[in-house]
């Protein structure tokens, strides 16, 4: 474990990398009235992860390409469905990095903040 993934609320990455890491931030916004009705998710790789809405904070490599991507899924009604997404490719670079994300029903963006 890294000195990120030990702090308190940061997800560890769980992937194989022995290279160095750098914090992430995505800020999940959602459209107001989507707030009750929809489950937000990140992932990191290909690793999805249930999250909340506000902040939430990873461990990334910082020596090589990592891919973001943020949707959100609803199981509201007869079924469950997942709403279009977001994606990012972030390049090497070792500063944390934050994000914003704004998701609504038909779709959603993802910019770097700063």
């Amino acid at each position: 474990m890294t000195n990120l993934a030990a702090q308190p609320g940061v997800i560890p990455y769980v992937d194989n990398h022995d290279g160095p890491r750098r914090l992430l931030t995505v800020d999940m916004r959602p459209f107001p009235s989507m707030r009750l009705t929809y489950v937000p998710f990140a992932s990191i790789d290909g690793r999805q992860y249930v999250v909340s809405w506000g902040s939430v904070m990873f461990e990334i490599p910082a020596d090589r390409n990592v891919h973001v991507s943020v949707h959100m899924q609803t199981n509201y009604g007869a079924g469950s469905s997942a709403t279009p997404f977001a994606s990012i490719v972030l390049a090497p670079h070792h500063e944390p990095v934050r994000l914003a994300t704004q998701l609504t029903s038909q779709g959603g963006s993802i910019l770097p903040v700063g």
